[in-house]
């Protein structure tokens, strides 16, 4: 049993798999396992791929992990801000803080508006044709115009216009008091069609997190996997995926090991994955591969001479160069010397671009708004570290449906071959249900294996 991908579905996915006595082996490319959440040793010091902290709304997924850290486990309670109008509110933004400091005037016309959105759509109801409808239709133009079309496009780099609806139901946080609104419409009935967004995280519920930040939970996974029995082979990246009468029957790493396979679960990006299979797919399936895309991500680790910067353990911001800020020591991380913390400054980029290469202007521009959100003077920083990751999102490009549609066909239909996970399914899980996901896979071949 082959796993590609050494990331936390990966990861799990083998402990289900062992469990169950069945063999197996994880090829992961990096020269550590965690994928987005691996952390990065620097100095001495540790620096998370952004802000990555385990929820323990997955009661299964979570007694796991918690037997398998111990006391390394540390329980933090949820304290995430936005900096919004000049202030600073919890996040999830909620709708009466979004509205505070407004005008009356503009306040019943961001009502009235959102108001008079969902009666129209009621009578006149019809399928968005892109995420800046799909935000009207929920919101009302005003309100989409007043808070989510510049944002979305600067986060994203697209315009809502040309992502499609699909991202609003997949990750645009719900807003509660909205919700309050379209209750009481339901009452008179005029009633949402379907849930067109995700619901909003808890605004109170508990962290689990370690001194040693993000590593230590992948790091124990892959102690528990190996302690069970498993193989996990770092610096193994994928070079090709051999399928033979239709099912997957060995994997070729790119320094020349051949491992084989009688089952398959692939984290991989989804198009690499299908582009990595020999013999080549049809053309239909390449053009489709790319078709797909994902957005990078720059993380800068920023060691400050200071005790604490912010007041919450990361913070949104919306007029910045950088999109959140992060303070793990206010989790608990544990940072030398004394009397220093670490800061996760998180930027969405382009492959290639100054943020991802590390431009000396960019980074001058991150120290400016650091200093500007009084969050830390230039003469106080220490170092700075660049992380970075290629496929950190994927993007919901408008009429990206049927390649995606094309391509998990393709792999379906070899039956002892799984793709999943955040970039292998091509979705937005965070870490439980990405670790769900590896085990639905792994109970899957279980079942094919008859080991259930």
């Amino acid at each position: 049993m082959l796993i590609l991908g050494g990331g936390v579905c990966g990861l799990y996915a083998a402990l289900t798999l062992l469990e169950k006595g069945i063999e197996v082996t994880v090829l992961e490319k990096e020269e550590r396992p965690g994928g987005l959440a691996a952390g990065h040793e620097r100095n001495g010091n540790f620096y998370d791929l952004g802000c990555h902290m385990l929820h323990a709304h997955d009661e299964g997924v979570f007694d796991t992990i918690k037997g398998i850290m111990g006391d390394e486990r540390i329980e933090v309670n949820l304290d995430s801000k936005i900096r919004w109008m000049g202030n600073f509110y919890r996040y999830p933004l909620q709708f009466q803080d979004m509205i505070k400091g407004m005008s009356l005037f503009k306040l019943g016309w961001y009502g009235s508006a959102l108001v008079g959105s969902q009666i129209w759509y009621k009578f006149f109801p019809r399928e968005p044709k892109d995420a800046e409808e799909a935000l009207i239709m929920l919101y009302g133009k005003p309100l989409y115009r007043f808070f989510f079309r510049d944002f979305t496009h600067r986060y994203w780099g697209i315009p809502p216009r040309e992502l499609s609806a699909t991202f609003i139901k997949s990750k645009m946080p719900r807003l509660s008091a909205v919700d309050i609104i379209k209750k009481a419409l339901a009452k008179v009935g005029v009633k949402e069609r379907e849930q067109m967004a995700v619901d909003s995280a808890l605004l109170e519920e508990t962290l689990h997190y370690s001194q040693t930040g993000a590593e230590s939970m992948p790091r124990m996974m892959s102690d528990e996997v190996e302690r069970l029995g498993g193989k996990i082979m770092l610096n193994h990246p994928v070079k090709s995926v051999e399928v033979s009468d239709g099912k997957v029957t060995g994997v070729t790493c790119e320094n020349g090991e051949v491992f084989e396979a009688d089952y398959c679960i692939s984290t991989m990006p989804m198009p690499l994955m299908a582009k990595s299979i020999t013999p080549t797919p049809p053309q239909g399936v390449l053009d489709a591969a790319k078709n797909l895309h994902y957005k990078p991500i720059a993380i800068y680790g920023v060691l400050v001479k200071q005790v604490k910067c912010i007041d919450a353990l990361y913070i949104y911001y919306r007029r910045r160069i950088f999109h959140r800020v992060g303070e793990p020591t206010n989790a608990g991380l544990k940072v030398t010397p004394e009397g220093h913390t670490v800061l996760i400054v998180e930027m969405t980029c382009d492959k290639g671009d100054g943020k991802w290469t590390g431009d000396p202007d960019i980074w001058k521009q991150i120290v400016a708004d650091l200093e500007t959100e009084n969050i830390c003077k230039p003469e106080d920083i220490v170092e700075h570290h660049i992380l970075r990751c290629e496929t950190g999102y994927p993007i919901f490009k408008l009429g990206f449906e049927p390649y995606f549609e094309t391509l998990k066909k393709y792999i379906d239909d070899i039956p002892n071959l799984w793709t999943t996970g955040r970039q292998g399914g091509f979705c937005y899980p965070n870490m439980h249900k990405a670790m769900r996901m590896g085990a639905d896979a792994a109970e899957e071949v279980i079942k094919l294996a008859g080991k259930d």
